[in-house]
């Protein structure tokens, strides 16, 4: 007990398995809603805005490499969830995972990490949607974009979209999925497009040559971890590649909402390592072919930072593309905020079914069948934030939380092979643990890479849920009560 008590793995049987009622979801999504809600979540910010800013500032062209490198450990974290979401099929994702091998006040933390991760997901592309949208029509700066004081953009997109997530699962993937398409053509659409107007003399040299990093560090708290204790802080270079990457890395984030989605699949332990994997490597060809077309078609010192696909094409006289790519940013942002706010609503649901966090807030809705009230005050928390927090503040955060999660989830897998050898995987990781063990490396070696002032920021977030644990949900989990009182009947539904 303590701590470290873990959730039996039939309690998370029985309760996904459940039929409905106030602490069940509804199981309505098949395989293609899965893979649109994570093509939906993962082509955003980072295809339309990370390829600019991280080939300007670190890598160069080099930034394909960056993108193959955060692809690769997403690919093997992928995979771990996938062996999970279909063993273990409940809503939480790596929170229900590491409640079930690793232990409680793990259990904890991780689902603190992805309450952080898809808030400022969600706030840092609402902010990026607001910049597009008054690129595209030319709106005030004063409300719109990230030259405003209260971005009213940003506040508006989230609470329409937080309607429809409180609305249900199914219409949040139909609206997705639209949404999908048109991104998606669009994306083919500039790679195809742009592959005309490649010159060679942009991408030479392909790995710029290393420099110090210079300007706007102060007292150092900006520059990566890693490079901080070697005593060689560097831009471009092999250094450079390896920092894009993790902040690239962003770009990948989300596709864990796939996994939260398992206890709303019909068909989980076939469809849930498909819905993940095939998300994935739908992103990672999109976003190969995206980063080799913009620094091939502009040279990577005079990209815009802000909207570097639609600039690059005006800089080649085609600003006809620049207005396509602005409509497929709107369309692709819009997806990622939804499924942000959808996977919030899971992640709060399975805490607060296990008593982790009041179980009032997580009821799910008999009409709706979401647990409406989180998903409600999430949808203001992340109003408040994407309003009032400049993008660049929120994007390095989202990427240490995910990396966090995705280095817990990676530990799982063994663990759970250890202590559950005869436990049903539809989906086995291959070489296990070795595979296993290299994406935790990896993912803990791309967080090196992030400033120190990222892993100040996130030891302060740690702490205060170190807090909110000690003081509520260790005396509050249901595994803390008498067994007899666990399966009673919480309050019913308003």
């Amino acid at each position: 007990m303590g701590i470290f008590r873990s959730k039996p793995i039939e309690d998370v049987l029985a309760q996904s398995g459940a039929e409905e009622s106030a602490t069940t979801l509804r199981k309505r999504l098949g395989v293609f809603d899965l893979v649109g809600l994570g093509v939906g979540v993962v082509i955003g910010t980072g295809i339309f805005t990370l390829t600019g800013v991280e080939a300007k500032t670190h890598a160069g062209p080099a930034v394909v490499l960056s993108f193959v490198l955060a692809g690769v450990i997403s690919m093997l974290a992928a995979m771990c969830y996938a062996e999970l979401a279909s063993a273990v099929p409940t809503a939480g994702s790596a929170y229900s995972y590491a409640y079930a091998t690793i232990g409680e006040v793990v259990a904890w933390i991780i689902g603190w990490d992805l309450l952080l991760e898809f808030v400022l997901g969600a706030s840092v592309v609402s902010r990026g949607w607001s910049g597009y949208l008054q690129n595209l029509f030319g709106l005030p700066t004063a409300i719109f974009g990230e030259q405003s004081v209260v971005n009213v953009g940003a506040i508006l997109i989230v609470a329409v979209l937080g309607t429809v997530a409180a609305i249900g699962v199914k219409e949040s993937a139909r609206l997705t999925n639209t949404l999908v398409v048109v991104k998606v053509a669009i994306c083919l659409f500039v790679i195809v497009a742009g592959a005309f107007f490649i010159k060679k003399a942009n991408l030479t040299p392909f790995i710029p040559p290393s420099k110090p990093t210079t300007g706007g560090t102060g007292s150092g708290l900006e520059r990566p971890v890693i490079q901080t204790f070697l005593g060689n802080p560097a831009s471009f270079g092999i250094a450079g590649i390896l920092t894009a990457a993790a902040v690239v890395f962003f770009a990948y984030t989300g596709f864990e909402a796939v996994a939260n989605m398992s206890e709303e699949s019909r068909n989980p332990r076939r469809d849930m390592p498909r819905g993940l994997l095939w998300t994935l490597g739908i992103a990672t060809a999109l976003y190969l072919g995206v980063s080799f077309v913009l620094t091939g078609m502009s040279k990577y010192t005079d990209l815009n930072e802000g909207s570097p696909l639609a600039s690059a094409f005006d800089a080649v006289g085609a600003s006809w593309a620049g207005t396509l790519v602005s409509i497929a940013a709107v369309c692709g942002l819009s997806s990622v905020i939804l499924v942000d706010l959808v996977g919030i609503g899971r992640i709060g649901f399975a805490m607060g079914r296990d008593g982790l966090l009041p179980p009032t807030i997580a009821k799910v809705h008999p009409k709706f069948g979401t647990p409406l009230r989180f998903t409600v005050g999430a949808t203001i928390m992340v109003m408040v934030v994407g309003g009032l927090i400049p993008l660049t503040t929120l994007a390095d955060l989202v990427s240490i939380g995910a990396l966090f999660a995705f280095t817990l989830v990676s530990i799982a897998v063994p663990v759970l092979r250890h202590t559950r050898p005869k436990l049903d995987r539809p989906f086995r990781v291959p070489l296990s643990p070795v595979l296993p063990i290299i994406s935790a490396l990896a993912c803990i070696y791309l967080m090196l890479n992030l400033s120190i002032a990222t892993w100040l920021r996130f030891a302060v977030w740690f702490l205060l849920g170190i807090a909110v644990y000690a003081f509520y949900g260790r005396r509050h989990a249901r595994l803390s009560q008498p067994e007899s009182s666990r399966d009673a009947p919480t309050e019913a539904p308003a």
